[in-house]
């Protein structure tokens, strides 16, 4: 998302006369007013004042504290406590599937006005404290100032859509043709109906928005909740908790757990009484979530989005400088730690040279740095294990003499030496390199020349994830590209990112193949009716 700091677009006037807010679209974007920068600071402040607080599972309306608490660190320097929490045990995910089970009844029942009204009002709380949470976030993910504002707005987007569409489709209500019976008056009709107790097991790169998107999901429909933060991130989720419960969801509605040991996840996915899971990370354990879930006494409905592998082709007829500049934001926003993020580029050979030169002189350019700071660019990666991830597939390129055209090593300058600081890298290696196929999730894009656009169209398919692809081409080229492209979100001659920057209700957001089971998208007109069950009613009358 270039150089310096990232920018934005679609600054909006609030609800609030008294505020100014806005809207992040990555489609177009500009320098926001220095106002932004100021409150941010200010939130900044504030935050860093409360540094060190104990925190507790949120289940049945109560904050719960067993055992001993675990610090979380931020991955920009060690040495910062931001908050302790408690480690979730099996004793807490009995409680807090209990009192998910208990207020599932009366939630259900709610009428969808009321719980429309509700999950708007906790998406108005979202935004009234957009620069604090915001805040929060660069501090515990490592995201800059621009990351982390747009995660938290679209947060509150998300649970604006949701209750939109949820309103607009009548609880997916549906009155169907009478039976033809001569007599008899038959009356049918499809209802839509929640499942019961719903797990969301969230990332570290985003916890509060891929969090916050399917909790509104399933609340709108009528579900409760039981979220399992990852152990990065356990700060974001409380952030989120305090959201929900300032607005006013019943107690028992939704219940939260901090699993700074990762306890929580796999005995959320096998709980008999858990009904169906919505889960974001890693293909491998989405796979094992998957398998888990069906192997129960009956199927239980999963969701999972599992990264990709994205792909950039550039042709001969690109726009090279749109390209250089869409490669660099999507390859390394968030320090490459986006599902979303670009991995692979494929470019003719005729243009190749030119291309890598543009791409090395805007990376080079970046500033890397505590991403709290206006002027960077560029954060840590989230944890120690990015961390030595990095550095092994930095060795691993250069010992198969790839040539590293921009980074190429831990950054230890300053005090940089307490976080997980890596510069950006841009490779250009052998197509028979093992790294191609494997998702990195680090500030490594890989390069590689083609003699055509077929060829970089074989090798952009040639992967078992599907979620974004890019391109840069002529008119003609495009439409034969999003023609034979297998991936869930696509973006052509995109200067604001590659393969990045879905925005919800301008984009929608799922892979294909192994990147996503269910073939439709966050954000879009589908989504919802994942989270109910369908009863077909014949009434006689």
């Amino acid at each position: 998302m270039g150089t310096g700091t990232l920018v934005y677009s679609d600054f909006i006037e609030t609800k609030r006369a008294e505020k100014m807010s806005f809207k992040l679209t990555y489609s177009t974007m500009f320098d926001p007013p220095p106002e932004m920068h100021e409150r941010f600071d200010t939130a900044l402040a504030e935050m860093r004042s409360r540094l060190g607080q104990d925190y507790a599972h949120f289940i049945g309306g109560k904050d719960v504290v067993a055992g001993d608490l675990f610090e979380d660190l931020s991955p920009i320097n060690t040495n910062w406590v931001l908050a302790r929490f408690p480690a979730a045990t099996a004793d807490d995910v009995n409680a807090a599937v209990s009192a998910a089970e208990r207020a599932f009844p009366a939630w259900r029942s709610t009428p969808a006005e009321e719980r429309i009204r509700l999950l708007r009002s906790a998406g108005e709380l979202i935004e009234d404290r957009v620069y604090n949470i915001s805040a929060a976030l660069a501090l515990e993910v490592g995201k800059n100032r621009m990351e982390a504002i747009g995660e938290v707005q679209e947060t509150a987007e998300f649970f604006y859509q949701y209750c939109d569409v949820f309103e607009a489709e009548q609880g997916f209500f549906e009155q169907l043709p009478d039976d033809p019976v001569p007599g008899v008056s038959m009356r049918n009709r499809s209802v839509m109906k929640p499942y019961g107790v719903w797990a969301v097991v969230a990332p570290f790169n985003f916890p509060f928005a891929l969090a916050g998107g399917p909790v509104a999901a399933a609340l709108v429909t009528g579900n409760t909740v039981v979220v399992k933060g990852a152990p990065d991130t356990p700060w974001a989720v409380q952030l989120l908790t305090e959201c929900l419960r300032d607005a006013g969801i019943p107690a028992g509605v939704v219940n939260t757990l901090a699993d700074p040991t990762d306890v929580a996840g796999p005995l959320l996915v096998e709980y008999p009484s858990v009904a169906g899971v919505t889960f974001t990370g890693s293909h491998e354990v989405g796979m094992e979530v998957c398998r888990k879930a069906t192997a129960g006494a009956y199927p239980k409905p999963v969701i999972t989005e599992m990264g990709g592998k994205n792909a950039a082709i550039i042709t001969a007829e690109g726009n090279l400088d749109d390209a250089a500049v869409g490669i660099m934001r999507s390859a390394f926003g968030l320090s490459g730690q986006k599902c979303s993020a670009l991995s692979r580029v494929y470019v003719e050979e005729t243009v190749a040279d030119d291309l890598i030169g543009k791409l090395k002189s805007i990376v080079d350019a970046i500033t890397v740095g505590d991403p709290t700071a206006q002027e960077n660019y560029l954060g840590p990666v989230g944890n120690r294990d990015a961390f030595e991830n990095y550095q092994a597939y930095v060795a691993e390129l250069d010992d198969s003499g790839a040539i590293i055209v921009s980074g190429g090593g831990a950054l230890t300058e300053a005090d940089m030496d307490k976080g997980y600081f890596c510069s950006p890298t841009v490779a250009e290696a052998s197509l028979e390199h093992r790294l191609w196929q494997h998702e990195m999730f680090v500030p490594i894009v890989m390069i590689a020349r083609i003699p055509n656009k077929e060829a970089g169209l074989a090798l952009a398919n040639d992967t078992s994830l599907g979620l974004t692809a890019g391109f840069y081409g002529n008119p003609e080229e495009t439409v034969w590209f999003l023609d034979n492209i297998e991936a869930g979100v696509v973006y052509t001659n995109r200067r604001q990112g590659a393969t990045t920057g879905a925005w919800p209700g301008y984009q929608r957001f799922g892979g294909w193949k192994g990147s996503g089971n269910t073939g439709k998208g966050f954000a879009s007109n589908y989504y919802l009716s994942h989270y109910l069950r369908e009863q077909s009613q014949t009434i006689v009358e």
